[in-house]
């Protein structure tokens, strides 16, 4: 599996997103400036990292949407090619309309970092096929636009879709307004395009996917994608 991690002015997890697809589950990675336009066709996954990306100017993802790159990562997003935006890369692909709705500030007005659960809401994704249904993961969140809205025809989809990837929860799996970190609507933390190909989520799987720093419940996600990249060659190979 060949990555491509995104880096913008600003972006400060984009080498935890190398480290995760390099080091731990040992497959090719690089680093893609914002201002190169790139072929994408040779890539696998692309990752849009978490960060401030040009210093949150305007609002979160605004002007990210405007970098070279991001015209070739839409056509590859497009054309089927899997893509993970996390935290500020989640702002960036609804700015850029790869997925509905919009971030906001948090409900209290304060930037939230701390470990949140999650419940594994859908696993046949490829992004979630390593988890068991309704698990609980812990992963780490770190932001002050967090609060995922959209208008109530979008969530129904959503929901009835089953695209609603994660959500916050108890470390039970219970899910109330007390466990929310940042207001989202129905609780939802990641959530995935009509198409099954991208993913968004506020928290931070690749900060949490080495043993090393206590913690390696977002690991899946990656070994997630491997495992569905690794099929798709196959299948190709039959063809």
């Amino acid at each position: 599996m060949k990555t491509g991690v995104i880096v913008f002015p600003g972006s400060n997890c984009d080498h935890d997103a190398w480290y995760t697809t390099s080091a731990l589950i040992h497959q090719q990675s690089e680093f893609i400036w914002h201002k190169d336009r790139k072929d994408l066709k040779d890539f696998d996954l692309i990752v849009v990292p978490g960060g401030f990306s040009y210093g949150d100017y305007l609002r979160t993802g605004a002007i990210a949407r405007f970098a070279p790159v991001m015209q070739d990562v839409v056509e590859f997003a497009k054309f089927g090619g899997t893509v993970i935006g996390i935290c500020n890369g989640f702002q960036i692909l609804t700015e850029c309309g790869l997925l509905p709705g919009a971030l906001l500030r948090n409900h209290k007005l304060k930037f939230v970092c701390k470990n949140i659960c999650l419940r594994v809401e859908n696993n046949t994704t490829r992004f979630t096929s390593k988890y068991a249904g309704d698990q609980v993961i812990t992963v780490p969140i770190a932001h002050g636009d967090g609060n995922y809205v959209a208008d109530d025809d979008v969530v129904k989809k959503l929901e009835d879709e089953r695209r609603v990837v994660f959500r916050y929860c108890s470390e039970s799996g219970a899910v109330g307004e007390e466990f929310n970190p940042n207001g989202s609507r129905n609780h939802i933390a990641g959530i995935i395009n009509e198409h099954g190909n991208i993913l968004g989520m506020m928290p931070h799987p690749e900060r949490c996917a080495d043993m090393v720093l206590g913690n390696d419940d977002g690991l899946k996600v990656f070994t997630s994608i491997l495992h569905s990249v690794e099929r798709i060659t196959a299948l190709a190979g039959t063809i």
